[in-house]
C-alpha cells in the first residue's frame, strides 16, 4: 500500500495490490503452481481454482464464465477484440466505427486494421467527451460490422451511452464491443443487462495483480484469436493461464464489487472536496470531461496560465502523484488526443491535470493535494506571466 509520505492520486494508471489479493494469490506462486493444462494432481487443482476465480468473476460481471477469455491485460483484450472480430467477419464488411476519445489500445488496434484493408470512422465527441447518437446514426453503413465505444473515459471520466449504442448495433446486426477498463469496479454494471457482444476488463485497475485481464464474447460473436499454440480459453487464446493472477483478478473484483458504493461515495466527496479547495483559493481552474455522466474516481482539470508538465513536475517534488492522462502516453509531450477531441483549446489541453483516487486515499489528503496544487499553480502562472 502507499505510504502516507507520498500522496498517489495516479490510480486510474494502476492501483496497489490488495492484501487480501495478495494473500489469495501466493498459494499459486509455490505451493499449486501445477500448469492447469496438465492432468496429474498439481495440474488439476491448478485447473480448480481457475475454473473457480472464472466462476467469481462471471457473477461480478453478471456473465456466463464460459464466456469469459482471460488475457494479459485490457490491452490484448481490446486487440482481441477488434482485431479478431474485423478478420472473422471481413467477408461481411470492413468498415468499423469507434471513436477519437478511445485508449490507445483500441485506436491503435484500429490503425493497424486501416493498414491492412479496413475502413475505420472515427467519431467526434462534444465538449464533455461525449459520442452523439446521431452522428454514430449517420456513421453505420452497410458493410459496418463493428462498434467499439469504451464506457468510461480514462483521461476525463465521461461516460458514454452504452446502451443507446449497444441498441442500435442490435437493430442494424453489427457487433458492439466496449472498454469497460476504468468502469470495472466503479460502475453497478451487469452484462446480462447491456447490450454488448464483447466487453473488457482488467485487474490492476481494482486491486489486483498487473498482467491479467478478460474479454467477455457473446455467444453469437464469430472473431478469430490471435495467439496459436495450445488449446487454453477453450481454443480462444493459446498460452498458459497465469492462474494466480486470476485467482487474484478474483479476488480483486469481488472486493471491488462489495465495496463499490462505499467507495464511489468516498471518491466523490474526495471530488467534492479537491474543487472546493481551489474555489477557496482563489485560482482560475476548469473540470474537464462530464459534469454528472462521470467516473466517481477520475477528476481531469485545466489550470489557465500553467503548463502540465511544469505542474506534475511540482506536484512530483512535493510529494503527490498525479498524471496528465493516459499513463500509455503521460511520458509524451504531445497534447492529450481526448482534450483535442473535446476541442477545447490548447491552452486548456497543455494545462491539464489528472487527479484519480483509490481505497488507499482520504478526503483529507484530497484536500492537502488540492491545497498544494493551488499553490504551485499561483507560483507557476505568476512565473508564466513574468516569463
Amino acid at each position: 500500500m502507499a505510504t502516507r509520505s507520498y500522496l498517489y492520486f495516479d490510480h486510474a494508471a494502476t492501483t496497489p495490490v490488495h492484501p487480501r489479493v495478495r494473500e489469495a494469490m501466493q498459494p499459486y506462486l509455490d505451493v499449486v503452481f501445477g500448469n492447469p493444462s496438465s492432468i496429474h494432481g498439481f495440474g488439476r487443482r491448478a485447473r480448480m481454482a481457475m475454473e473457480k476465480a472464472r466462476d467469481e468473476i462471471g457473477a461480478v460481471l453478471g456473465a456466463d464464465p464460459a464466456q469469459l477469455v482471460f488475457t494479459s491485460g485490457g490491452t490484448e483484450a481490446d486487440n482481441l477484440a477488434i482485431i479478431g472480430v474485423a478478420m472473422a467477419n471481413r467477408e461481411r464488411g470492413k468498415h468499423i466505427i469507434t471513436s477519437q476519445v478511445e485508449h490507445h489500445a483500441v485506436l491503435h488496434a484500429c490503425e493497424y486494421l486501416e493498414k491492412i484493408g479496413f475502413d475505420v470512422t472515427y467519431l467526434p465527441v462534444d465538449d464533455t467527451g461525449m459520442v452523439r447518437i446521431g452522428d454514430l446514426r449517420e456513421a453505420i453503413r452497410p458493410d459496418t460490422i463493428l462498434i467499439s465505444i469504451m464506457y468510461g473515459n480514462n483521461e476525463v471520466g465521461t461516460i458514454q451511452p452504452i446502451e443507446e449504442i449497444g441498441q442500435l448495433a442490435r437493430e442494424r446486426q453489427i457487433y458492439f464491443h466496449t472498454d469497460a477498463v476504468q468502469a470495472f469496479g466503479t460502475l453497478p454494471f451487469q452484462i446480462r443487462d447491456l447490450p454488448v457482444d464483447m466487453l473488457s476488463v482488467s485487474a490492476h485497475k481494482v486491486n489486483g495483480p498487473k498482467g491479467i485481464g478478460a474479454l467477455y464474447i457473446a455467444r453469437n460473436v464469430t472473431f478469430y484469436p490471435h495467439l496459436h499454440g495450445g488449446s487454453q480459453e477453450r481454443k480462444r487464446r493459446a498460452g498458459t493461464e497465469n492462474v494466480a493472477g486470476i485467482v487474484g483478478f478474483a479476488e480483486a473484483a469481488k472486493i471491488a464489487a462489495a465495496e463499490r458504493e462505499e467507495r464511489r461515495a468516498k471518491y466523490e466527496a474526495m471530488r467534492r472536496a479537491m474543487i472546493a479547495e481551489w474555489e477557496k483559493a482563489g485560482i482560475a481552474f476548469h473540470v474537464n470531461g462530464h459534469p454528472t455522466r462521470c467516473l466517481p474516481h477520475i477528476l481531469n482539470v485545466s489550470f489557465p496560465g500553467t503548463n502540465t508538465e511544469t505542474t506534475l513536475l511540482n506536484l512530483d517534488m512535493a510529494g503527490i502523484a498525479a498524471s496528465s492522462g493516459s499513463a500509455c502516453t503521460s511520458g509524451s509531450l504531445e497534447l492529450s488526443h481526448v482534450l483535442q477531441a473535446m476541442c477545447l483549446g490548447d491552452a486548456r489541453a497543455r494545462s491539464a491535470i489528472r487527479f484519480s483516487f483509490g481505497i488507499t486515499n482520504t478526503v483529507d489528503e484530497a484536500r492537502q493535494a488540492a491545497r498544494t496544487t493551488a499553490e504551485i499553480v499561483q507560483k507557476t502562472s505568476k512565473a508564466e506571466r513574468l516569463s
